[in-house]
């Protein structure tokens, strides 16, 4: 047995060690490369990540690269759970963790983060993210031009708000938004910029979105857990009893769908028209574009003991577009809406949101949320 085949052995063996089956940074299962100088084992995506530090991580692949016996030994005593324990000893609660299903630049700053600059090293420090105000600027989307623009941003933790104006010595803002109603999501492929992130909230009941982003990956994942960090502040003032496992998911969330259907006008007689939709847990709101900044219109989506249900098809007699075949139909107590997918597989995974979102048990907000539906349609 050659010297490598027995390092490919050993490591297949070290993998098998508790916490060594995913990657030590964003969870994706069956990790083909190593850190022989961390001491982790990791996904072909974050060793990518960890190529562009190259004075912290030194990386290999588990099975095409030359280990020495030194490098295995030490994969060997060290592995993922330990160097978790230490890398990230002390990562704030309100932190947001990526995994492998996010965008670049939240791993490659969870990366650096942990390792590079060793943020989450020392118990007890007090990070940069809880300094309760942060002022900077970021590019922002026009709402009617489109274009990208430098706007002055600030978050204030005192006040709650998140404020930004037109200029930078401008006296009043353009917006002042309640930090307890943001949502932030990074959304680069829709907004064409690596670091765009997206922050949606109400106005006047309806759905806002601005669209931002920085040139600097670490500004932008920096703003995100600022906020994260101010929306955790204010939830332990309005929920004192709540503990932070209860109050974390609650902060800023990902959709749990984008994408294009179509649908029917109010009257159902109308033609299907191509939207783009954002289902936002029980929000199901749509779009003419991904980038316009209030929804055409918002369906509630409550639980099914109430009246709401979904199925696959359309009812009989309903004329469809061309490929977009695929029906869905959503009955709530009030009303009944139709739409199509062009592919089957979209058409099973809009379904299975929809049924896990109506078979979950509605909070006290969320009976809230569904009476002020009510009230404005």
């Amino acid at each position: 047995m050659s010297t490598n085949d027995r390092a490919t052995r050993a490591l297949r063996e070290i993998l098998q060690n508790p916490g060594n089956d995913v990657c030590a940074d964003c969870g994706a299962p069956d990790p083909t490369w190593g850190s022989c100088s961390l001491g982790v084992f990791i996904c072909l995506a974050c060793s990518g990540i960890h190529r562009n530090i190259p004075d912290v991580s030194k990386v290999k692949s588990l099975s095409l690269s030359h280990w020495e016996d030194h490098e295995v030994q030490f994969m060997a005593e060290n592995g993922n759970e330990l160097m978790k324990s230490k890398y990230e000893a002390a990562v704030p609660v309100y932190y947001y963790k990526p995994t492998h299903k996010d965008c670049q630049v939240l791993r490659e700053q969870w990366i650096r983060a942990k390792y590079e600059r060793r943020e989450f090293t020392e118990p007890g420090k007090t990070f940069k993210y809880e300094e309760g105000l942060r002022d900077g600027l970021l590019m922002k989307r026009g709402r009617d031009n489109g274009q990208f623009l430098s706007r002055r941003f600030v978050l204030s933790e005192r006040e709650g708000t998140i404020k930004y104006f037109t200029k930078y010595d401008a006296k009043e803002p353009k917006a002042v938004i309640k930090v307890d109603s943001i949502n932030a999501t990074f959304q680069p492929e829709k907004i064409g910029n690596p670091n765009g992130l997206q922050i949606t909230y109400l106005k006047d009941y309806s759905t806002r979105n601005i669209f931002v982003y920085h040139d600097n990956g670490k500004e932008i994942v920096d703003w995100l857990n600022s906020i994260r960090a101010v929306q955790l502040h204010y939830l332990k003032v309005a929920f004192p009893g709540a503990t932070d496992a209860e109050l974390v998911p609650k902060l800023t969330r990902n959709f749990l769908k984008e994408g294009y259907m179509e649908k029917t006008g109010p009257r159902q007689t109308e033609g299907f028209k191509k939207r783009w939709f954002t289902l936002d847990h029980r929000r199901l709101m749509y779009f003419k574009d991904p980038l316009d900044a209030f929804a055409k219109g918002e369906v509630f989506l409550g639980n099914k003991d109430h009246g709401y249900s979904v199925s696959a098809g359309l009812p009989a007699g309903t004329h469809c577009n061309g490929a977009w075949q695929h029906g869905i139909t959503i009955q709530t107590p009030d009303r009944c809406f139709l739409f199509t997918c062009e592919t089957e597989s979209d058409q099973q995974d809009w379904l299975k949101h929809f049924d896990d979102v109506m078979s979950a048990q509605m909070s006290p907000q969320e009976f809230t949320m569904q009476a002020l539906f009510k009230h404005r349609h």
